[in-house]
């Protein structure tokens, strides 16, 4: 993709590193302008785990017949150490250091997640290892700008080098969001612990297929000295499902540090979420096999169904080459500036953009924005999500552009939890679209077991979507005292009043009273009986000198 140089920065007085683009690459008007505004997007990061990109331009150079070939650059952050690739390659990786390795690129990717930039090519080649030890994520945002200049799995992967970390959605053109990261980082991970990828194939589309297909061996099962707590943590971040995943960087973070100091869960337990994660989807898979094979001459794939004849066959690509032939012919004979009439004009990108850069962009194109505020999980809210039309449509001039801007993640209303039982909590908790948290049990001489006594998130409190909310809740019971040492009768009767419970005294006068009377026995306790239940409590009250036997 790029040749990379050493450079100083005259002004700074910094050594620093020159990434110079591809000159294919480079001919791509489109891919130029992507790749400009994702490289101001990722300067706009700053963390120890991610490579800061300082500055990004665009020189130009004339060849020998007098033309003029445009030559995008960025500077970025001189790093030095050792590619996590070939970290790899030397040989098997300890499993403290695989941990740490993912850990670093885990946390690179809760802090770009939420500037609202996925990175998309995750990968060993994009991790540096300095000297001291210390994870370096590299490239954000060249992805996104080849991606959205590729038409299919087969071009993009061309450009990227390897197919070996796409995610599913990737690998089948879907919407991508930042849990593709996680499952790239998953990979990744696998990679470290056995020495190998979980998925392999003689060409892209074949290692396309199995990411989206099939399921990937337990790391224990390749190399018996993985620890199986390690399975459950790879096998959730390889989910084909994003949803099954984990939902954000910090959650896998907190996982893989757990699994890393945890107890192993049993074969049987891996076994059970391997298929609840992988379990067999056979329309999804038919679907995805017919239009993988549509994308690739792969002979290891197999046709399932009979073909249609060979002579249709031989037509319908004699009619695909005279298209493409019409249309290559079309390009290089169009005029630059015929493309775009005068009265016409090209929608922008203005994603990530706050609303009035957004809105600055759009009125210097003669374009009219219309703002539309949504939630969002991922872009930071006063950002902007998308535009319709999209990027790069041609429309009319004056036309007018829907905005989308994020407001943030969706809140709710935190619903009335007192009062009521466990059960109803929770399902007042579900309908709010929140979750429930940890439950503490507390006494209360009132309330019924089970009933809420308090949450950790106030009634009408505005809160994120799937907030956590802890309960507080009734035991229905009380703890009684030991009342027959220490306790004078009064005390005792006091004592469980405070406890609102039921006090019956019962008079012995087969054994002396004393002064003040005290407890010879209770019909409850000590221990917890259940609240407003009846304690009935002995004490003497014989004449002095007249006990018992």
């Amino acid at each position: 993709m790029a040749s990379v140089f050493r450079g100083y920065d005259l002004t700074l007085g910094r050594p620093v590193a020159i990434k110079i683009l591809d000159s294919a690459l480079a001919a791509d008007s489109s891919f130029r302008t992507r790749f400009r505004l994702e490289a101001q997007a990722a300067s706009r990061m700053s963390s120890a785990t991610i490579v800061r990109v300082y500055d990004a331009g665009e020189d130009s150079e004339v060849d020998d017949a007098g033309e003029r070939h445009p030559i995008p650059f960025i500077v970025m952050e001189l790093v030095g150490g050792r590619l996590l690739k070939d970290i790899i390659a030397a040989g098997p990786v300890p499993v403290p250091d695989a941990i740490r390795y993912v850990d670093g690129i885990l946390e690179a990717l809760e802090y770009s997640h939420r500037a609202g930039v996925v990175h998309r090519d995750i990968k060993p080649g994009n991790v540096m290892v300095t000297p001291s030890g210390q994870v370096k994520v590299m490239d954000f945002g060249i992805a996104r700008a080849v991606s959205d200049s590729s038409s299919t799995v087969a071009e993009t992967t061309s450009i990227l080098g390897t197919a070996a970390y796409f995610s599913p959605e990737q690998a089948k053109g879907d919407v991508v969001d930042a849990r593709a990261d996680l499952y790239s980082t998953g990979v990744v991970l696998y990679e470290l612990l056995t020495g190998q990828q979980p998925f392999r194939g003689d060409t892209p589309v074949a290692v396309a297929y199995q990411h989206v297909s099939e399921a990937p061996l337990a790391p224990s099962e390749v190399v018996d000295t993985v620890p199986r707590a390690l399975d459950a943590v790879v096998l959730r971040a390889l989910a084909k499902d994003p949803f099954q995943r984990f939902p954000d960087a910090a959650a896998f973070r907190e996982t893989l540090d757990a699994a890393a100091s945890g107890s192993s869960p049993s074969r049987r337990q891996v076994d059970t979420l391997a298929n609840s994660l992988y379990g067999p989807d056979p329309k999804q898979a038919a679907e995805t096999a017919r239009s993988l094979r549509q994308l690739s001459s792969d002979p290891t794939m197999k046709r399932t169904q009979p073909g249609p004849p060979a002579a249709w066959i031989w037509a319908g690509v004699a009619v695909l080459a005279v298209l493409l032939i019409s249309v290559l012919i079309w390009v290089l004979t169009m005029r630059p500036g015929s493309v775009i009439p005068s009265g016409s004009r090209i929608v922008p990108d203005v994603i990530g953009m706050v609303y009035d850069d957004a809105n600055q962009t759009l009125a210097g194109k003669d374009l009219l924005a219309h703002r539309e505020d949504e939630a969002s999980e991922t872009v930071p809210e006063g950002d902007v999500i998308r535009t319709d039309p999209v990027a790069g449509i041609s429309v009319a001039r004056d036309s007018q552009v829907t905005v989308y801007v994020s407001r943030g993640p969706e809140t709710v209303k935190v619903p009335a939890l007192v009062g009521l039982s466990r059960a109803q909590a929770q399902t007042a908790l579900d309908d709010a679209g929140l979750a429930l948290g940890q439950v503490r049990r507390e006494e209360d001489p009132d309330k019924e077991a089970d009933v809420v006594l308090s949450s950790s998130a106030n009634e009408g409190d505005e809160v994120a979507k799937g907030t956590v909310v802890d309960l507080v809740v009734a035991t229905g019971t009380v703890t009684v005292v030991d009342l027959t040492s220490n306790f004078s009768l009064d005390d005792a009767k006091k004592a469980l009043e405070d406890l609102k419970l039921k006090v019956t005294v019962q008079d012995d006068d087969s054994c002396p009273a004393t002064d003040p009377r005290s407890v010879k026995s209770q019909s409850a306790g000590p221990g917890d009986v259940p609240i407003h239940s009846e304690v009935t409590l002995v004490s003497c009250s014989g004449a002095a000198g007249k006990g018992g036997d």
